[in-house]
């Protein structure tokens, strides 16, 4: 039988329309997008539904968004194929918060709550900022890092070999991208983000997150959970909060988190969330992952179905 592995869509993934079709098929994923808004006092489900894109995008939108699609994935995925055994999960960015959900170490009210106000953190660290973030495709991590040093920006994410992002001052990541060929880079691109995530520039995100984390009641997680920071599973409600709050200024070692549910014994990987983007860094750490990326009610049949098959 295999073992189960759960991965939980970042932002950027989110896309107009997205649980629509699971809430107007299952009971249960419309139970929790109508719990989101009455927790959130609005109607996000609204914007993540019919948009438009650009609300969407907000992060302070955006991020309790994807936290609710993917555990509205979640539970119509446990609905259709029964109580299977989970070996491990891990979320990219945003997502770490939707993989400790599902592992109950808060709830969803809870978790709803949390992830709106890191956005809304985010939001102002960003707009108190002039940050920028860039991929640097096709370099060594050495190459990379020592790169980041030399123009003083940070490496914001680990995302797979040869797939890393920098982060920090626009003026900065611009120098840096001017020169990366220079380090061994092939490729280095801008990304389309509000700010500088995943640097020193979020730092006062970091010291409001810390504050409200620690009114946070947290239990230990019913499956392992894989720190974006540490590459590692957590498991004290200490070591949780604190690295839930690292995260913010940390670099993402996604291509470790990888590594170590592999270690763990998953071999089959169950993306939750819209775009496919994990998928995809999963296959370029390793080629013949088992993997499905599930986003939408025909796309959570499949996967119910193979998990059954396998029970």
């Amino acid at each position: 039988m295999k073992k189960i592995a759960l991965l939980f869509a970042g932002q950027g993934a989110q896309v107009v329309g997205m649980g629509r079709d699971l809430a107007e098929q299952f009971p249960t994923a419309a139970e929790l997008f109508q719990k989101g808004d009455d927790v959130l006092g609005r109607s996000l489900s609204e914007i993540a539904w019919r948009g438009p894109l650009d609300a969407l995008t907000r992060t302070s939108n955006c991020q309790p968004a994807l936290f609710v699609h993917g555990l509205a994935c979640w539970s119509v995925l446990r609905e259709l194929a029964g109580n299977f055994p989970i070996g491990g999960a891990a979320g990219l960015s945003l997502g770490e918060l939707t993989a400790h959900a599902a592992a109950g170490t808060f709830d969803f009210a809870t978790g709803i709550k949390l992830v709106e106000r890191r956005g809304e953190f985010m939001d102002e660290a960003c707009a108190a900022t002039s940050g920028a973030m860039a991929a640097m495709i096709g370099g060594a991590e050495n190459d990379v890092r020592r790169l980041a040093a030399d123009e003083d920006v940070d490496v914001a994410n680990i995302n797979a070999p040869g797939q890393i992002v920098i982060s920090g001052e626009r003026a900065k990541v611009e120098a840096a991208v001017g020169v990366a060929r220079e380090y061994g880079v092939r490729r280095a691109t801008m990304l389309n983000v509000a700010g500088a995530y995943h640097s020193r520039l979020m730092e006062s995100a970091y010291e409001k997150l810390g504050a409200a984390l620690q009114h946070v009641p947290v239990q230990p997680p019913r499956f392992p959970v894989i720190s974006n920071v540490t590459g590692a599973e957590v498991r004290t409600p200490i070591e949780i909060c604190r690295t839930l709050q690292d995260q913010v200024t940390g670099t993402v070692r996604w291509l470790d988190c990888m590594e170590r549910l592999v270690e763990l014994g998953c071999d089959f990987f169950v993306e939750l969330g819209p775009g496919g983007v994990l998928s995809g860094l999963l296959r370029r750490t390793r080629k013949n992952a088992d993997l499905i990326s599930v986003s939408d009610a025909e796309s959570i049949r499949k996967c119910a179905e193979r998990i059954a098959a396998q029970n």
